[in-house]
């Protein structure tokens, strides 16, 4: 049996499972779940240490709430401090997920010792954006506008609106997981509450996979062409959307097993 232990830090369940001598610290993005992870840990727990939480904001089970920027990676560091407190960690890290992480691992690189980053690389960054055609600008503007508002309308409508989205964009959490008030990262982005993010320059080693089968890719050839060339980083595309963990959960799972290695981090 995989050992198993829930610690509450701040208002937000930790769930921890496995037992190894590294502990990898796993968020996902929108609209998911700690759940996002299942077929990861249980690939990753017969040796490593998993520690996985749903995002304050995210939570249905819970009040609403919409930290900022600034509360959500203080947050990020109470639970690594909490889950690791003698050593640095992996971060696994997806969608918003991936946003929240590299700005922690930014602000604290001696917290991280690697970064496993999936499907969100140099999103937002001049040199993305230079790459993306004006099509490409436009259907990401649509579909972030679109969940901005959801957040903002009345609940009933909000919700519809973002489920709809959600089946669009092949999210695989289930409707009832799914609710408008997932989407205030999106609503403080297009009001310019994260002004405080800063370019992602990781000083640690990187694995970076992500899905091939979009629209548009969230990262530059730039970012690509520079993780592939740093000692110890390493990049991955495999036939997946975006939700590369759900869609090739072994090939994915294969992937970042070999990369961590044996123990450790």
């Amino acid at each position: 049996m995989t050992p198993t232990s829930l610690l509450e830090i701040d208002g937000t369940e930790v769930l921890l499972e496995g037992d190894g001598p590294g502990t990898v610290v796993m968020l996902h993005g929108w609209p998911d779940t700690r759940a996002l992870w299942d077929d990861t840990v249980a690939r990753l727990a017969p040796r490593r240490r998993c520690a996985r939480f749903t995002l304050p904001g995210f939570d249905l089970r819970r009040p609403p709430r919409a930290p900022s920027f600034e509360q959500t990676i203080g947050h990020l560091a109470a639970i690594v401090d909490a889950v690791s407190p003698d050593a640095p960690v992996v971060l696994l890290l997806h969608d918003w997920g991936a946003f929240y992480g590299y700005q922690y691992a930014m602000r604290h690189p001696g917290r991280v010792a690697r970064i496993v980053g999936v499907d969100i690389g140099d999103a937002s960054s001049p040199a993305h954006r230079r790459s993306l055609s004006r099509v490409a600008q436009a259907g990401i503007a649509a579909y972030q506008l679109w969940l901005a508002i959801a957040y903002l309308a009345p609940a009933v409508l909000g919700d519809a609106m973002t489920r709809w989205m959600a089946r669009r964009l092949r999210a695989p959490a289930p409707a009832e997981a799914i609710a408008a008030r997932m989407n205030f990262p999106y609503a403080q982005a297009w009001s310019g509450r994260l002004r405080g993010a800063v370019p992602v320059r990781p000083a640690c080693p990187m694995l970076y996979v992500y899905g091939e089968r979009k629209p548009f890719m969230f990262h530059s050839p730039q970012w690509l062409e520079r993780l592939a060339a740093t000692p110890g980083s390493a990049v991955h595309a495999l036939r997946a959307g975006h939700w590369v963990m759900t869609d090739r959960p072994q090939e994915f799972g294969s992937i970042v097993e070999a990369w961590l290695g044996d123990g450790g981090v």
